[in-house]
């Protein structure tokens, strides 16, 4: 089971990636949404200052924990229980009576860039909201894709797709149950969030003098009033005190967090059993073994076929957004963590002749794609990449 918490910034955050600044007078990127990685170290560090242990020491291994904490948290080399199940950009909407520090009747409206699938054409100052559907290709028509299937958008006319744009509550829940899209679902992302640039100077580690020459520019984001981001913990229930302050992002600006009761949104999982069909959707970027292929998919009969020991699924076709790199930094070793190559959130896979239960595949959002391979370890278990969410596939 996971708790979950709103952790709501009280300052712009620093969400960078993972490269380097250039030459003098470089600018950092921000990234969003950001990597749930940043929520697991928050959140972590909480839990140990809760507990009156020191994160330094128990960064170095020289921290004995004990009990439920020794469970949640294990060892900086051996993580325990923990895990981010969730990570969501959400608005809090408190409910009448709720106060600052105890809010559960808390309402909370989240987000979800537009999956892979979803294509919005902006036509006449309207926008149209596609799916993408797969579609095998003529003979004569020769491709390189791995799938005998590719998404195809079929629309009437040529227009142009509209960016910048995610799905509310409303918009995921309709994308869940396979049903239309329309413009009341979506949302600008300038309506979320602004970027502020801020300018710095690198400053001499031993004379805390500034370097000639290095002046750099950073993106912060600024998070729109009452947003911030829903962050479900596994692992850790009834450890984290139900609010408090604690350090997020870069350069560890204040965040709020407050924990509130929420419902992960569901499909018609009737629906998928009599269909024996299904889409999935990565909402935190995906690191697999085999590149954009899922753990547990092999070759078959000129596919792929998704097989565990609960179930199994050929996979029809997928739409993965470009891949990105994945890294950070280890506090614990005072090193860069290792860099891997990433499926993009929002990547959707479709899938067909389904055998096996439906619950299984809700265990499977419950417990992300980890629950299938380890790879590429515990560490990155806990921090919430592969997670998922499962939807209807309607014609």
């Amino acid at each position: 089971m996971s708790e979950f918490h709103f952790l709501q910034p009280l300052d712009v955050l620093y969400l960078r990636g993972n490269r380097l600044f250039g030459d003098s007078t470089a600018s950092g990127e921000a990234i969003m949404p950001p990597w749930p990685s940043m929520a697991a170290g928050a959140i972590r560090s909480q839990l140990l200052a809760s507990h009156g242990v020191d994160s330094g020491q128990f960064a170095q291994g020289n921290a004995a924990l004990s009990g439920g904490l020794a469970q949640s948290l294990g060892t900086p080399d051996q993580p325990g229980d923990f895990r981010i199940s969730h990570f969501l950009l959400a608005k809090s909407q408190a409910c009448e009576g709720a106060t600052p520090t105890s809010r559960p009747a808390e309402q909370v409206q989240v987000y979800l860039p537009l999956p892979a699938d979803v294509v919005v054409l902006a036509e006449n100052g309207s926008k149209q909201v596609h799916y993408l559907q797969p579609q095998r290709l003529p003979a004569v028509i020769q491709t390189s894709a791995p799938c005998q299937q590719i998404p195809v958008l079929r629309t009437a006319k040529q227009a142009k797709p509209a960016g910048g744009l995610w799905l509310n509550s409303a918009g995921i829940q309709a994308w869940l149950n396979g049903q239309a899209i329309d413009s009341s679902h979506l949302v600008e992302s300038k309506s979320l969030w602004k970027i502020d640039s801020r300018l710095g100077i690198a400053l001499d580690a031993q004379g805390r003098t500034t370097e000639e020459g290095q002046l750099y520019t950073v993106e912060t984001v600024a998070l729109a009033e009452d947003l911030g981001f829903l962050t479900g913990a596994a692992g850790a229930e009834n450890l984290l005190p139900a609010n408090g302050v604690l350090r997020l992002g870069g350069d560890g600006r204040g965040a709020q967090h407050t924990r509130i009761e929420w419902q992960s949104p569901q499909p018609d999982w009737a629906a998928i059993a009599q269909s024996k069909r299904f889409r999935l959707l990565l909402t935190t970027p995906g690191l697999f073994k085999q590149g954009w292929l899922l753990p547990g998919m092999t070759a078959e009969n000129g596919g792929y076929r998704w097989k565990t020991h609960e179930f199994s699924a050929r996979l029809v076709t997928a739409s993965t957004a470009r891949a990105e790199t994945i890294s950070g930094w280890d506090i614990a070793s005072n090193q860069p963590k290792p860099a891997l190559r990433a499926v993009s959130t929002g990547s959707v896979y479709w899938f067909d002749q389904f055998e096996g239960e439906v619950s299984t595949l809700q265990k499977l959002v419950e417990q992300s794609l980890f629950s299938i391979d380890a790879y590429p370890d515990r560490k990155r278990r806990a921090e919430g990449f592969n997670s998922i969410l499962i939807g209807a596939w309607r014609s």
